[in-house]
């Protein structure tokens, strides 16, 4: 999502249409959370290697599946939110009199619909971790 981008190639140097990922607030915004998701990745990677070491730190081990929670929230809401406007931008809505870009910007959608679709990718990889972390914490 961070790199869509695209000009329309039939205007002048000086007056040209361009879209990219900031223009919206809702796909900046999973720019912004997609990389606290990955920071958040590496942190839960180290504190899971620390608890493979030490068995009898508790409180970590509880602490991550709760985060691993809000990492879900936190990645399907930005998902949600992406695929509003990649919807919006595809179909429209003549009653707010918002045109659909994607006539116009037709990579630009499709790179953004992808990246709509990966968020929800990864959301259900961070639901999968959820599980994960419970049953572990079932078994011990």
């Amino acid at each position: 999502m961070g790199t869509t981008y695209q000009i329309l190639p039939f205007f002048t140097q000086h007056f040209q249409f361009e879209a990219q990922h900031d223009d919206f607030p809702a796909l900046l915004f999973l720019v912004i959370a997609d990389a606290i998701a990955a920071g958040y990745l590496a942190f839960s990677f180290l504190f899971s290697i620390f608890t493979i070491i030490r068995h009898n730190v508790v409180g970590v081990k509880l602490l991550l599946p709760i985060l691993d929670t809000l990492m879900v929230a936190l990645t399907a809401t930005v998902a949600g939110f992406a695929a509003a406007i990649v919807y919006l931008a595809h179909d429209a809505s003549s009653s707010a009199n918002w045109v659909a870009i994607c006539e116009q910007f037709d990579d630009f959608c499709k790179q953004t619909s992808g990246a709509a679709v990966a968020g929800f990718v990864v959301a259900l990889l961070f639901m999968l971790m959820v599980v994960m972390s419970a049953l572990c914490i079932r078994r011990n």
